[in-house]
């Protein structure tokens, strides 16, 4: 057992949007910086369990997962629940497992750090009890970062002028964030979703150092706030090491094992394809989904479109349930859309490969709803967007791509549907129109610059380096300690 090297512990939580950011960084510890690594995967149902992501980790025999029994918390909340709620009572319960494998495991030395996103921080008291240093991993944007870094010290009057009169929000060397642009919390301050985000912000700042899967380059200003110490630094206890984009790479696969989508992919033009996407979780209504239908056929564009089943009045409505619903999805797209576009678009049941379809040469474009691991994906693959936030931080998601970096357009969601015409329009603007050649350009600028913050020399790979150091520097003067009980 080599015990010179530092041993991080990860905690994913619930979701493939929490899992996935996670796991790249394991990776990234372990291939890169010389951890030992064990990720423990907090899981909902089954699918998580045998999700492609996990599987395509299997060939990094030193990357030690642990899948958390299955966790049902519905019967303890009401079913009109926030999905917060529901990710962190799920945590909650998982962690006594977490603690006795910790506790238990003699394969590896003790672990000398944790690192948890912002549903994990009630692993807090367990990793100080264990000597262990505290990381928080937020797999969103610096610009979220840093709103939720200044949070506890936002003045009521500020907030209450947010909620009542529709005033941005002002954050120390951020661009304000707009009511319309601003998450759930903000828009009912008192409430149970807004208590549990401050709540979470108070603990993230006592953590050891914080780590955000961005770049400089992306996010300069929003970056340098949350690191310096005259601005928004002077609240965390820590470093903060901006470490992005960190993305689920791409395997390569004999001809015989690629997915179907895959090989029609194959057989189109370069840049043809609009692939269209609203995460693992992301749902409509079914009025919506007739209207996405008919806009990709007036656009006359080739896609890809990942359906699921509608669910009203729930824009994360397949969050915990993703494997759950099969073809059955293909049933609300309208009488005929299938037949009517065969050949010209696929229409992919709840899941496809979508870092491989990001990564083909003939994808042009994606419509996305903005979950920041789908945004990093784009970004890295040089393929411009039109987004449609649908909830959590998304809506400010698509203020930056579409507004301060010029690589997306953004779909108007006036009266709360977006009809066919829109859809066509917004995909004609990426695809084909001028408006598009603008965007692709500035998309395949921002690529080369997050390559480059991965590179040896890179701001994200030296960052990682420092938080390396800081990790084993804890393990040389404080060991981290081992419960009687395990020795």
């Amino acid at each position: 057992m080599e015990t010179s090297k530092p041993h991080a512990v990860l905690i994913a939580s619930p979701g493939m949007g929490h899992l996935i950011p996670m796991v790249e960084l394991g990776k990234r510890l372990l291939t890169h910086h010389s951890f030992h690594v064990t990720i423990f995967v907090v899981t909902t149902d089954s699918q998580t369990t045998t999700s492609h992501i996990l599987r395509q980790t299997s060939n990094l025999r030193s990357l030690n997962i642990v899948v958390v029994p299955p966790v049902d918390v519905s019967h303890q909340l009401p079913s009109n629940s926030p999905l917060e709620l529901r990710i962190l009572l799920t945590m909650l319960h998982s962690l006594p497992f977490i603690q006795y494998s910790i506790n238990t495991n003699t394969n590896l030395p003790p672990p000398s750090a944790l690192i948890v996103d912002i549903f994990g921080l009630a692993a807090f008291p367990m990793a100080r009890e264990l000597g262990m240093l505290i990381y928080v991993y937020f797999g969103t944007s610096a610009w979220f970062s840093a709103l939720t870094l200044y949070f506890p010290d936002m003045d009521n009057k500020i907030i209450q002028a947010h909620a009542e009169k529709h005033q941005p929000l002002h954050i120390p060397g951020c661009h304000p964030v707009r009511f319309q642009d601003n998450v759930e919390a903000f828009l009912c301050p008192g409430g149970a979703i807004f208590e549990g985000f401050l709540k979470a912000a108070k603990d993230v700042v006592t953590a050891d150092g914080i780590l955000i899967n961005t770049w400089e380059d992306l996010e300069s200003a929003a970056t340098k706030a949350v690191r310096e110490d005259p601005i928004l630094g002077r609240f965390t206890k820590g470093g903060v090491y901006p470490v992005g984009p960190l993305v689920r790479s791409v395997e390569e696969k004999p001809e015989d094992g690629r997915a179907e989508v895959l090989r029609w992919l194959d057989e189109q033009p370069a840049e043809s394809v609009i692939y269209v996407s609203f995460g693992s979780g992301g749902t409509m209504s079914e009025v919506q989904m007739r209207e996405v239908a008919i806009g990709l056929e007036l656009s006359e564009q080739r896609f890809i479109w990942v359906v699921r089943p509608p669910c009203e009045n729930d824009p994360s409505g397949t969050f915990f349930d993703v494997a759950n619903a099969g073809d059955m999805a293909l049933d609300f797209l309208g009488e005929g859309f299938v037949k009517r576009t065969q050949g010209v678009g696929v229409v992919v049941p709840m899941w496809a490969p979508q870092a491989e379809i990001l990564g083909h040469p003939a994808t042009g474009g994606f419509v996305t709803h903005c979950g920041w691991n789908s945004v990093l994906e784009s970004l890295v693959n040089g393929v411009p967007m039109v987004v449609w936030p649908l909830y959590a931080e998304q809506k400010m998601n698509a203020f930056m791509l579409s507004e301060e970096l010029g690589v997306a357009v953004r779909v108007a969601e006036e009266g709360g549907l977006v009809g066919r015409e829109q859809v066509a329009e917004v995909v004609r603007r990426v695809m084909v129109d001028r408006e598009g050649v603008d965007v692709r350009r500035k998309v395949k600028e921002v690529k080369v610059s997050g390559e480059k913050a991965l590179s040896e020399f890179g701001s994200s790979h030296l960052s990682l380096a420092e938080m390396r150091r800081d990790c084993q520097l804890h393990v040389q003067t404080c060991e981290p300690k081992v419960p009687a009980a395990a020795a």
